[in-house]
């Protein structure tokens, strides 16, 4: 990654926006959103700067005089005097899609995101709010967590009962949680990888790697394919597919 995506918790934050105009007024209405309070010029407490001037050495003084105050500064347009971006946003509150390519095109960012506004349906956010209202029932039904997990995905998966890109996915919930739902105790899967090229991965191996538990596989299996699995999936370097895995799903990557 060339950054690192995060998001910023501001509401009642104070951030500091310097400039004025359209580019300024942009970023008023981005902060005004996501609740921050935005001052002039540097005060105690803020968080975060962002810089709209037109003149490029104004701008300079300015980024370094905020950073010099300890803040992490964004400066409108010039992305090689920024500590961090702002992507393009797909809003679904509570879920929030953010779109980055690091400064290099805004057009593409907003691109992409047109994209995947057109895929997703306005009560996504809906779907989030009711699982977040329904964790004590799921750790109920589900009282380990990675059988929770394996549940949960089976339900947002394409086609399962709770798919988030199905317009009533939320009307399901409750349905889903008492419904007498079967998870395997365990599954192993081969991918067998063509090049070390992550884009040559089917669809099918994506979507593998992104709900895998356990990754088993060749020491020298490529990073780049690696990186594609879940963060939280535990990695396995043997020399060969395992004959006893562990409960839940586990994918043996085969050259």
């Amino acid at each position: 990654m060339e950054q690192l995506p995060i998001f910023l918790n501001l509401r009642g934050r104070t951030v500091v926006l310097v400039g004025e105009g359209e580019a300024a007024d942009a970023k008023a209405r981005l902060i005004v959103r996501a609740g921050g309070r935005i001052v002039p010029v540097w005060e105690a407490g803020a968080t975060i700067a962002f810089v709209a001037l037109a003149d490029d050495a104004e701008a300079r003084v300015a980024a370094e005089a905020l950073r010099a105050r300890g803040l992490l500064v964004n400066v409108v347009d010039r992305p090689d005097l920024c500590d961090f971006t702002t992507p393009a946003i797909v809003d679904r509150a509570p879920v929030t899609i953010a779109i980055g390519t690091g400064g290099a095109s805004a057009g593409l960012a907003k691109a992409v995101r047109q994209r995947i506004e057109a895929l997703l349906p306005a009560r996504l956010g809906a779907l989030a709010s009711a699982l977040y209202a329904a964790r004590d029932a799921m750790k109920a039904r589900w009282p380990a967590a990675a059988d929770r997990r394996r549940a949960i995905d089976a339900a947002l998966a394409q086609g399962g009962v709770l798919d988030p890109l199905a317009a009533d996915a939320v009307d399901g919930v409750e349905t889903w949680l008492a419904s007498d739902t079967t998870l395997p105790s365990s599954r192993l899967e081969t991918i067998v990888l063509t090049s070390p090229n992550p884009d040559d991965l089917t669809l099918r191996a994506a979507r593998l790697l992104g709900e895998a538990d356990h990754i088993f596989h060749p020491a020298d299996a490529p990073v780049a394919i690696l990186a594609r699995a879940r963060a939280d999936a535990v990695r396995h370097a043997i020399d060969a597919r395992p004959k006893t895995p562990p409960p839940g799903l586990s994918l043996w990557l085969d050259y």
